[in-house]
């Protein structure tokens, strides 16, 4: 078995410059060309975007296919209504493409690679090629204990995620697929459980986001470590979208309990914002708390530049880039341990805070924030570490390494079990 495979990805979400999901697409395609010879099949709508990126930086042995749906099924995915509806069928569709292109390539390995949730079937695993499935998630789940504090909206959304899962699960595609992949590869142990639960034999878990090292949240002028500032105490920040299962009203009721001379940063917009605005004043904190909205991606890295940590209270991340991006400004992280940020944070760069109820969870966080503000020499050591220990371990041309030897692991599956990757 040759050590360079030929691989075929399949990446729904793959664009240059593009955060979430279509970072994940391009980056591994991009950077396993170091490894392996690499053919994408991705959406349509990809290809302006792909080409154009590529007329400027060729890249040796990366090769795209492309695969949409007829134009009827749009309507499916008009606001997002469908998408998971139009994105199951475009994985049905893709099946033909893959098989005619393995027909002229011959192709020694597949991966299903984006969308990464772990309840839709991919049907590269039926062809007849090593197939890994992953990185996965969806997996995690917020505990039923804070879904009293979700509205309406927060709590029907979690019981339609929950039915589209228990769907999924009792699919014979899904379970087709689990038990066909030489390798299946989980964002998060809660993942993986589940991985294990539909059949797949060789679990691991990996997370599925990175960070490249030329991000804009890569400068090393966004490191300067920040020892408070004079009229306000320390910055915490938060960023993300204001959603329910984002859990930033948790974040504000521990920054009220902590009772700090500090500040409160918030970056993102939602549903939630009229809510969290409401929450802030009742909680006699709104003189410290600033709501920023929606803002620019390099408008939101000052931001996090001129802040001192950054808090993600979120109850079901898969891997979140924001936190990947505090490391990278040599910013320390406090989270909930659960999820993706449990496996991204760890003790030397983070707090992770217990969260199997909204009363635990804002103690830990207050007691989190309280430690960080009042031990400078804790906050700097963590400060220090964090950049080495974001490229150390989540740079994407070291991640994909990792993914590589899973591949070779997948294509030789007799080869010695001492040279098979251990994932983080």
């Amino acid at each position: 078995m040759p050590t360079r495979l030929k691989v075929l990805i399949s990446a729904y979400a793959c664009e240059p410059g593009k955060a979430s999901e279509p970072s994940v697409g391009w980056n591994v395609a991009l950077e396993m060309t170091a490894h392996h010879n690499v053919w994408v099949l991705t959406r349509s709508n990809n290809r302006a975007s792909i080409e154009a990126e590529l007329a400027q930086r060729p890249v040796p042995n990366l090769n795209f296919a492309y695969f949409d749906l007829p134009s009827w099924a749009s309507w499916w995915k008009r606001g997002g209504r469908g998408l998971q509806v139009y994105y199951y069928l475009w994985q049905l569709g893709i099946f033909n493409v893959a098989r005619h292109l393995h027909r002229e390539v011959g192709f020694d390995v597949t991966n299903h690679l984006t969308f990464g949730k772990y309840w839709t079937p991919s049907l590269l695993a039926y062809l007849p090629v090593p197939f890994v499935w992953g990185p996965m998630g969806g997996g995690e789940s917020a505990p039923k204990a804070f879904w009293r504090d979700f509205s309406r909206s927060g709590r029907r959304y979690e019981l339609l995620r929950d039915a589209a899962r228990w769907l999924g699960e009792h699919d014979p595609l899904v379970r087709g697929t689990a038990r066909r992949a030489a390798v299946a590869i989980a964002s998060t142990p809660a993942t993986a459980a589940r991985l294990v639960l539909l059949g797949a034999r060789n679990v691991q878990v990996y997370l599925q986001n990175g960070i490249r090292r030329d991000d804009p949240g890569a400068d090393e002028s966004l490191g300067e470590s920040f020892r408070g500032h004079p009229e306000h105490g320390l910055r915490f920040i938060t960023i993300g979208r204001l959603i329910h299962w984002k859990g930033v009203h948790l974040g504000l009721r521990a920054f009220a309990l902590a009772d700090l001379a500090a500040e409160y940063w918030i970056v993102g917009d939602g549903p939630e914002r009229a809510r969290l605005e409401q929450l802030a004043e009742s909680l006699g904190i709104s003189d410290r708390v600033r709501f920023f909205g929606s803002i620019p991606h390099e408008e939101t890295l000052s931001r996090l530049s001129q802040a001192d940590v950054l808090v993600h209270p979120s109850l079901h991340d898969q891997a979140p880039a924001t936190i990947f991006e505090a490391f990278a400004a040599g910013r320390p992280v406090i989270c909930l341990g659960l999820g993706g940020p449990a496996v991204q944070v760890s003790d030397e760069v983070g707090i992770r805070v217990a969260a199997q109820s909204p009363e635990e969870a804002e103690r830990g966080l207050a007691a989190a924030m309280r430690e960080l503000a009042q031990n400078e020499s804790r906050r700097g050591a963590m400060a220090a570490r964090a950049r080495p220990y974001v490229y150390e371990n989540f740079s994407w041309d070291e991640k994909v390494k990792v993914l590589s030897a899973f591949y070779l692991t997948a294509a030789n599956p007799a080869a010695d079990p001492a040279t098979r990757p251990t994932a983080r």
